[in-house]
């Protein structure tokens, strides 16, 4: 069952978008940043180390105070130096998860939960615990649970405070493979059912690409560049600074169907055009993001004949990246609709081709080469 974790009332401005201008000085090292970050959906915070991810959420949650500036979530004034206002963090209202659970290790899960919890709290206890799957963890003690089961109980209890907003700090940082995949499948499904924002801070692109809506690119203490993750991608200027991120573009398709006997499932885009991709579990009428990395991607100038293509999409050429001599391939930029695709080929063969912005082409992607996550329901 689906559960739907709404913002709470207490704060009508609880839904607005958080505003922040502000300078912060530590030691050699200085932060300035003037951001306005969306009201729904998963804002990553995403930079090498030391450029200033953790020293941001730090002033967002109220843990440190900036040198100058402001900080605004919704219609509420949480720093304003100018005017000597400081709302202390209890007062703030935000849930804060860092790389360490942080649990009191003489409650059990469930009075680690409901510490700090507040009357609309308790109605969504349950809500909560079957969100992040922990209903067979409450007697248990924190000493008692591995790395990935303490870090849910921490989101839970998190949440549970009525947040207004969720700060998540490294939140996978030391789990193994496995652990780590599966609070990254929690951290997905959460980012789809609660109706709050969530600023998400990671060294990690895979974790990003994965459950980022908005992205804030961070270097040396100064914003490179920031908007809709999808977006930033297509922008080849980024490429060698998103450094870890594969190149990908993210499309949204709905769910049209599945194919049982072959394991598949159809997806209809937005423009109408259709693709294939093994089967995932979700019922037709399901929003879906989709991963699609650039290497996957080939082109033609007319739908082929036989070929183990599943997906042939029919695009529009709408920009060529730079090209070097001293590298062999170059990536473009494809029109799917509303929609953009990115796809990477040789040289050789754009200039065998012939292609220029404005031309049709035919995208030929795999259909095993997709990356699947629900919508988070963030602007996009």
């Amino acid at each position: 069952m689906q559960y739907v974790i709404a913002a709470h009332d207490r704060h009508p401005d609880s839904r607005g978008a958080l505003a922040l201008d502000v300078e912060q000085r530590l030691g050699d090292f200085s932060l300035a940043a003037s951001l306005t970050l969306p009201a729904r959906g998963v804002t990553a915070l995403f930079g090498p180390s030391g450029s200033g991810k953790t020293s941001l959420l730090r002033l967002i949650a109220g843990l440190d105070t900036p040198r100058r500036g402001s900080i605004r979530l919704g219609g509420e004034v949480l720093v304003d130096t100018a005017r000597g206002i400081r709302v202390p963090p209890h007062r703030r209202h935000l849930g804060v998860v860092f790389q360490e659970a942080r649990l009191f290790p003489h409650y059990r899960v469930r009075g680690n939960l409901g510490y700090g919890m507040r009357g609309a709290g308790r109605a969504r206890f349950d809500a909560v615990v079957e969100l992040l799957g922990i209903g067979d963890l409450l007697e248990r003690f924190p000493a008692t649970l591995s790395g990935g089961e303490a870090r849910r109980v921490a989101i839970g209890r998190a949440l549970l405070s009525e947040p207004r907003l969720l700060l998540m700090d490294e939140p996978l940082t030391g789990l193994d493979g496995a652990r780590k995949q599966e609070l990254l499948d929690y951290i997905a499904r959460l980012a789809a059912d609660i109706d709050i924002p969530i600023v998400y801070v990671s060294h990690d692109p895979d974790e990003l690409t994965a459950i980022a809506d908005h992205l804030v690119l961070l270097e040396h203490g100064r914003v490179l560049a920031d908007g809709p993750l999808d977006d930033l991608l297509q922008r080849f200027a980024l490429t060698d600074r998103l450094g870890g991120f594969d190149a990908a573009s993210l499309v949204t398709a709905t769910v049209d169907g599945h194919e049982p006997h072959y394991a598949l499932t159809r997806l209809r885009l937005a423009d109408g055009q259709r693709l294939t991709l093994p089967a995932v579990d979700a019922a037709p009428g399901t929003r879906l993001r989709l991963r699609i990395p650039v290497r996957e991607v080939a082109l033609a100038l007319d739908v082929p004949g036989a070929t183990s293509y599943r997906n042939r999409l029919h695009a529009v050429v709408e920009e060529i990246g730079p090209t070097y001599p001293e590298r062999a391939a170059v990536e473009l930029r494809l029109r799917l609709g509303e929609q953009a695709l990115r796809a990477r080929l040789t040289r050789k063969s754009l200039d065998e081709l012939g292609l220029a912005p404005g031309m049709p082409v035919i995208a030929l992607v795999r259909s095993v080469s997709f990356d699947t996550r629900r919508e988070s329901g963030g602007a996009r």
